[in-house]
């Protein structure tokens, strides 16, 4: 994982406060961006959650996640979305994809 995409997996995992424990990541995928003047990277990222109400817990983790402000290292969130989900599993865990967009300052 890139410098970018570690420091926003551990953001999104603190969103999670003590909690955290219960989501898991199955995938993420990074590729450079660039604008005429811009440079950065778009994020993938899919998460399986789990536990005892799962749905409410994947609706408090990303309510007004659009919105959230991220205090990176470096770099900023340009533009974060939850892209699918949450999504129920036949085994009652849910299943979520958030993309964003990190951009160098």
């Amino acid at each position: 994982m890139t410098a970018y995409a570690t420091a926003l997996l551990r953001l999104l995992l603190q969103r999670a406060g003590e909690d955290r424990n219960r989501i898991f990541l199955s995938r993420w995928s990074t590729v450079d961006w660039q604008s005429l003047t811009l440079e950065g990277e778009r994020h993938v990222a899919e998460f399986t959650i789990t536990g005892d109400k799962a749905m409410a817990f994947a609706h408090l983790w990303l309510a007004g996640l659009s919105d959230s402000e991220f205090d990176m290292p470096r770099g900023f969130v340009a533009d974060i979305t939850v892209a699918a989900g949450p999504t129920p599993r036949e085994d009652g865990a849910i299943e979520v994809r958030i993309e964003a967009l990190t951009l160098d300052d």
